[in-house]
């Protein structure tokens, strides 16, 4: 297949993703293992079918839309209750755990991989994160007790938008490096969580009021009316304060999720059903994107 349209390449990743993790649960296997294998098999260093490249910029905007629904997603699974129970591991996890990721993965890339000192410190701040596109998954095939999936579930969606901003703070450091870039950093890093978090609170309860007055959304329109809301509501937060969308529609699906409302259950599972879709189609095109001799 020699040019292949844009359309027809997020087509064959949503299919292919679908599939994949539909085999996947048959054999009891974590799903991103055949996602991988999904995407490198139809990427260009296999059958040549799902050329990421081709999409160019589309790409991005992709792989950010569907983000913020699986965070949104993530977020509106999350029980105010349980995470109360399990604070002191979770806040141990995103902080003290983070910093610890970031050391290691910068001493590694620096001991093991020869790197400057600038790509070992931005290559630790990508592994922070460990998102709920993979914990997710695989807690969900994993026979957890309550207390350590409460856990690893909180840590996976809410360290997503810390490590995100982080990752994108180092970038500015190595780029421009001095003390100037740090300072601004650091306060970009708190202006970018705080705002975020405060969006997503009042988007969070605008939505749940929404929900909760009958008749006021039309039957069959509430969950559409919750995802375009959340996408304009990651949209408009990036655009007046960079980066912080991802942590609005993270903290607006923790405050939908624990006000309870009549299509709660509806909503739980529409969400469910598209993140299934969304995880496929990421992890297949962004497998199909890493090149063997790249690696």
């Amino acid at each position: 297949m020699e040019a292949v349209h844009p359309t027809l390449i997020i087509a064959l990743a949503l299919a292919a993703g679908v599939l994949a993790q539909s085999v996947a649960r048959h054999l009891r296997l974590p799903g991103i293992v055949l996602l991988l294998a999904a995407g490198i098999g139809l990427g260009p260093d296999g059958l040549g079918w799902v050329l990421p490249g081709e999409l160019g910029g589309g790409l991005y905007a992709l792989v950010d839309l569907a983000v913020a629904v699986i965070l949104f997603e993530g977020g509106l699974n999350l029980e105010i209750s349980r995470l109360r129970r399990e604070q002191a591991a979770i806040r141990r996890l995103v902080t003290w755990g983070a910093g610890i990721t970031l050391l290691g993965g910068t001493l590694a890339a620096r001991g093991l991989l020869g790197w400057g000192w600038d790509l070992s410190f931005l290559f630790g701040s990508l592994v922070v994160v460990t998102g709920p596109t993979v914990v997710g998954p695989l807690i969900a095939e994993l026979r957890l007790r309550p207390r350590v999936a409460t856990v690893l579930e909180a840590e996976g969606v809410l360290i997503d938008p810390i490590g995100a901003i982080l990752a994108v703070l180092v970038l500015e450091i190595t780029i421009a490096p001095g003390l100037d870039t740090v300072a601004a950093g650091g306060l970009g890093l708190v202006l970018r969580l705080a705002f975020g978090a405060g969006a997503g609170v009042a988007a969070g309860f605008v939505l749940a009021r929404l929900l909760a007055v009958r008749r006021l959304v039309p039957e069959g329109h509430q969950n559409i009316l919750v995802l375009s809301s959340v996408l304009l509501l990651f949209e408009a937060c990036n655009a007046w304060v960079a980066q912080s969308g991802i942590m609005a529609v993270t903290i607006a699906g923790v405050v939908v999720g624990n006000l309870r409302t009549p299509v709660d259950r509806d909503l739980r599972e529409f969400k469910d059903q598209l993140s299934v879709l969304l995880i496929g189609l990421l992890f297949v095109m962004l497998a199909a994107g890493v090149r063997f001799e790249e690696v």
